[in-house]
């Protein structure tokens, strides 16, 4: 018989739970998934007359629900949070915490050790309560919560300037409020590692500055994953390898990145994103495709040449950079950029956030110049003076000299889509 299943929250649109479990199931289709948004008057009509059977807790109801449990397990007592209920056969509500299980999976993911260290974690709430069981269960040394109020907070942070590890649990710095980090890294010069739960966007602002600085540091998708099969097993009885842990890791990554399409004007980005978008559409594999320039010409209801001339290449960069901001948090693109766009540092951590760069070259001599305002000087200099860029923004190069398809052919080798 089908067990009816979701997620419990209050803000779930941007939620890829759904999809970790569809990928679940796959191995097992006996209990279906969805969001359940529920305002928190509504929490007990849906705790006591619900027809759910079995659901995943998320903010802001991880410790609200326990109320409701007639029973609990051993590690949900021991951290005072709930992520799992069930519905028991004989009636009464059942709690457990298998975020428990996923942050220990994102832990040993990240290869950061956290034995006799000193560790900050951000926020004091229900994922921190886990956090810091684990952190326990680890051996960390000395566990510092940090938190708005209270004894240590985030305007006394430089009296923790000797962490070695520090854990986000808070919400800062998630999709859709990309590019804000709930601290700043140069106040740690000790610092070994950087965990930081959220998942979406791939790279936060934090994760960011931790690959600035050469700190190891990971995201929160493993500790999803790991989450989810925990959860999974609870509904149904369904037992997940590690293996197929990391292959649905993997897959979640390739389905939520970006390509990202960088080049000189006329290397052919457009073509290759649209030819990319269709081949990939075809095979069930859904990606639209964002077209930079042209979104910015909607936007303004101007040509780029008209923008040029009126407003000048200043104010041009400053709409580009505001498009680039807006597409580059999204999951799922294609996205194909405009020449300068690697002109402005400001633009990179917006596509690095959630996408991988590709750098189409081309054969200055082979460039479309037509209707190209920065493209009708010197365009050998103009190439000179942006390769170090677009070499700095890649995170692979693909040569666009031949057939369109072939230049296809290599992103989708690349990137393993």
């Amino acid at each position: 018989m089908m067990r009816f299943c979701g997620l419990l929250g209050q803000t779930l649109k941007h939620s890829y739970s759904p999809a970790v479990h569809g990928a679940l199931l796959k191995q097992s289709g006996d209990y279906s998934y969805e969001l359940f948004e529920v305002e928190p008057e509504d929490l007990a009509s849906f705790m006591n007359e619900g027809s759910w059977d079995g659901t995943n807790v998320t903010i802001p109801y991880k410790q609200a629900v326990i109320p409701y449990c007639t029973s609990l397990s051993p590690a949900a007592i021991a951290i005072g949070s709930v992520n799992t209920i069930v519905r028991r056969s004989g009636g009464g509500i059942y709690g457990d915490n298998t975020d428990a299980v996923g942050f220990l999976a994102m832990l040993r993911q990240s290869g950061i050790v956290v034995k006799g260290k000193k560790v900050l974690v951000l926020g004091s709430g229900g994922s921190s309560l886990t956090v810091c069981h684990v952190l326990n269960e680890e051996g960390a040394g000395e566990i510092v919560v940090i938190s708005r109020n209270g004894t240590n907070t985030y305007e006394n942070l430089n009296r923790h300037a000797n962490a070695q590890v520090i854990v986000n649990t808070t919400p800062v710095g998630m999709y859709p409020n990309t590019g804000k980090s709930p601290v700043e890294l140069d106040g740690f010069p000790m610092l070994e590692g950087v965990l930081d739960l959220i998942y979406n966007p791939a790279r936060t602002c934090l994760m960011m500055e931790a690959e600035k600085k050469g700190i190891p540091n990971i995201g929160g998708l493993t500790m999803l994953v790991g989450q989810a099969a925990g959860a999974a097993k609870l509904f149904s009885g369904m037992v997940t390898s590690g293996q197929r842990e990391q292959e649905i890791v993997q897959l979640m990554q390739k389905q939520m990145e970006n390509i990202i399409l960088i080049g000189m004007p006329g290397s052919g980005k457009s073509t290759i994103g649209h030819i990319l978008a269709e081949r990939l559409n075809a095979e069930g594999n859904h990606r639209t495709f964002i077209d930079i320039d042209k979104e910015i010409e909607k936007a303004e209801g101007r040509t780029i040449p008209e923008i040029f001339e009126q407003s000048g290449e200043e104010d041009f960069r400053k709409i580009e950079t505001k498009l680039i901001a807006q597409y580059g948090k999204e999951s799922g693109l294609i996205i194909a950029t405009g020449g300068g766009a690697v002109t402005r540092e400001e633009n990179y951590p917006h596509l690095h956030q959630n996408g991988r760069i590709i750098f189409i070259e081309r054969d200055v001599n082979k460039l479309e110049r037509s209707g190209r305002p920065l493209s009708q000087g010197d365009i050998q200099s103009m190439y000179e003076q942006r390769l170090p860029l677009y070499q700095r923004f890649a995170d692979y190069t693909v040569q666009n000299d031949g057939e369109y398809q072939e230049t296809v052919s290599q992103i989708l080798k690349l990137t393993s889509i």
